[in-house]
């Protein structure tokens, strides 16, 4: 199946800035993606959106990506991007990528496939001073 793997997370103090990155991996070719996105779940809470982005690059923010983040997409990589500034203790968690629509097959022999929800494993932010 498609891969998705995130970097980027890390320690940092409040008010700092990080910018994740969510790229496809592995030996399956990609030929599409839809809506691609960021969610995240902090200690003792439910996974929420953050941001998501259309192959158009018109953004759609969580009210947990509102104000601080901002979402980008390059559709020739295939990746997604977020950058995060003036982080808040409230902001720590891990953080998921997300594809929707994924047209893809393991080689040009074999039939495509057409994945609708996709998964990364996660980066952690941590926000602490």
């Amino acid at each position: 199946q498609v891969r998705l793997v995130e970097s980027g997370g890390g320690v940092v103090q409040p008010g700092g800035s990080l910018r994740l990155s969510c790229t496809p991996s592995g030996d399956r070719i990609i030929y599409s993606i839809g809506v691609m996105g960021w969610h995240r779940q902090g200690p003792g809470k439910q996974r929420e959106l953050v941001a998501e982005i259309t192959p158009g690059g018109t953004p759609n923010y969580g009210d947990a990506g509102k104000g601080r983040f901002t979402i980008s997409r390059d559709n020739a990589k295939k990746a997604i991007y977020l950058q995060m500034n003036d982080l808040e203790s409230e902001d720590t968690a891990e953080y998921y990528c997300q594809a929707a629509q994924v047209t893809s097959r393991l080689s040009e022999t074999d039939p495509v496939t057409y994945d609708v929800h996709v998964w990364g494993q996660g980066t952690q932010v941590t926000v602490s001073s």
